[in-house]
């Protein structure tokens, strides 16, 4: 899973973030390889995985934002064997460690809004050890390269990217791939 995830983003580091099914279609037709879900529930999560995957396309599904599912280690496993997303996002840290002994590929979003929370999720970064981290803002190059040097661990940088200036600062800055809402930044 790791590999494939590295190697869907050297072949195209922008992420189509759905946040809405009427954008599902669209991020499916849009060049991106990845799509993180930020949507979605118990009844529609199944057809959503397929569809993406019929286009050849990874699916990583944001568990915190599904509704309908606790978040704890059995839907995690349901989610894992009976739906198969390539992986998942995640804020909370005992949802990577439980994803991780299960073998699920896993990103963990933080969001930093001070130096608090920066020394607090490189701490939870370090103790975690997700497979990939989102940054978000990911619109802070001088964060996400201090992230990656004090963890190791990919950066993707996601929120407020909103136009070709944000995606390369943000690669310049270090991270493997920024993840967007924006349909523009899609097809850049």
């Amino acid at each position: 899973m790791k590999n494939q995830f590295y190697n869907k983003i050297g072949i195209n580091p922008i992420i189509a973030a759905v946040n809405s099914m009427e954008k599902l279609d669209l991020a499916i037709q849009s060049p991106c390889e990845i799509i993180f879900l930020l949507c979605g529930n118990i009844f529609n999560l199944k057809e959503i995985i397929h569809k993406v995957k019929e286009n050849d396309m990874d699916i990583y599904v944001h568990i915190d934002l599904m509704e309908g599912f606790s978040k704890d280690s059995m839907a995690l496993k349901y989610i894992h064997e009976n739906l198969q997303p390539d992986g998942i996002i995640t804020t909370k840290s005992s949802l990577v460690k439980k994803a991780k002994n299960m073998n699920i590929f896993t990103i963990q979003r933080l969001f930093m809004l001070d130096s608090l929370s920066l020394h607090t999720g490189i701490s939870s970064i370090q103790s975690t050890r997700p497979d990939a981290v989102e940054i978000m803002p990911g619109i802070m190059p001088k964060v996400i390269k201090k992230v990656y040097e004090d963890t190791h661990i990919p950066v993707i940088g996601g929120g407020l990217i909103s136009d070709k200036e944000d995606v390369i600062e943000s690669l310049k800055a270090g991270a493997v791939g920024i993840s967007t809402s924006k349909e523009e930044v899609w097809h850049m």
